[in-house]
């Protein structure tokens, strides 16, 4: 059981649903990324998405692609991404972090150091938007046979026919995403939302993520009335972007985590 498997067993147990928050790691700066990530769970995070800096992140909007510019002209690298976890993991070895991101700085450094890295760093799971299920043997099998679970991306295009492939061999939790579209674009309705989580659920017994167009602490709380928890990225890079303090940010993040809990 990985710590993924393990939280969400918690949280079942507790009658809650999950919140999950995703930041760029490196963004503004290496310093300031590692003290608010480090926070996060104080914060209320139940899960970390941690952001590898990409230059070409197709499936992200404006906010996350600059916060990606900003992590990779301030020197952050693989390497540094993976201090970061190994660093949270010297006072929580409980919130599972799932590094979400594109196949190619894995494929650079090597699939078998990059995964022997990430598990000895604390790692629990990973999202690689552009590795679809026909390429599982690439990284998917390799990881889970380290140990960590491989989440796919399920998204309003996935049709039945598609649906059982996008499920095989995924593990953790499935991450749907709300809309049609890169990250920012528009706003998740919860109207929209469930009858999808219904049908994906009616396919497997993994949790049901949302992630994608969820600003607020009421979409926070919309959203995961209706999945088993929700993820908001771009609102929590926007307001790093903005300069806030790292304080701020994280009360932020905090209102968001109440919201997705409330549910």
């Amino acid at each position: 059981m990985t710590r993924i498997d393990a939280k969400f067993a918690d949280l079942r147990a507790q009658g809650r649903k999950a919140f999950v928050a995703y930041v760029m790691a490196g963004d503004p700066d290496y310093d300031k990324s590692r003290e608010i990530i480090l926070g996060l769970p104080g914060a209320g995070v139940d899960v970390i998405e941690l952001g590898m800096p990409f230059t070409d992140p197709m499936a992200d909007g404006e906010t996350i692609q600059l916060a990606g510019q900003r992590a990779l002209e301030g020197g952050q690298t693989l390497a540094k991404t993976l201090q970061i976890a190994r660093d949270l993991r010297t006072t929580d070895n409980t919130t599972p972090i799932v590094m979400m991101g594109y196949y190619n700085p894995i494929y650079s450094r090597g699939v078998d150091r990059f995964l022997a890295e990430a598990k000895e760093a604390g790692i629990d799971g990973l999202i690689v938007v552009d590795l679809p299920p026909e390429e599982d043997d690439e990284l998917c099998i390799p990881a889970q046979k380290m140990g960590l679970n491989f989440i796919r991306l399920a998204t309003p295009t996935t049709d039945d026919a598609r649906l059982p492939k996008v499920l095989t061999n995924t593990s953790g939790f499935v991450y749907y995403v709300s809309i049609t579209g890169i990250t920012g674009a528009a706003s998740a309705e919860a109207t929209n939302v469930g009858p999808e989580v219904a049908r994906i659920k009616a396919q497997t017994d993994l949790p049901i993520i949302v992630g994608f167009g969820i600003k607020t602490p009421e979409a926070a709380e919309a959203i995961a009335s209706v999945a088993d928890g929700a993820v908001v990225g771009s609102a929590i890079v926007a307001e790093i972007a903005a300069g806030k303090p790292v304080a701020e940010v994280l009360a932020f993040v905090k209102s968001l985590a109440d919201g997705a809990h409330r549910a």
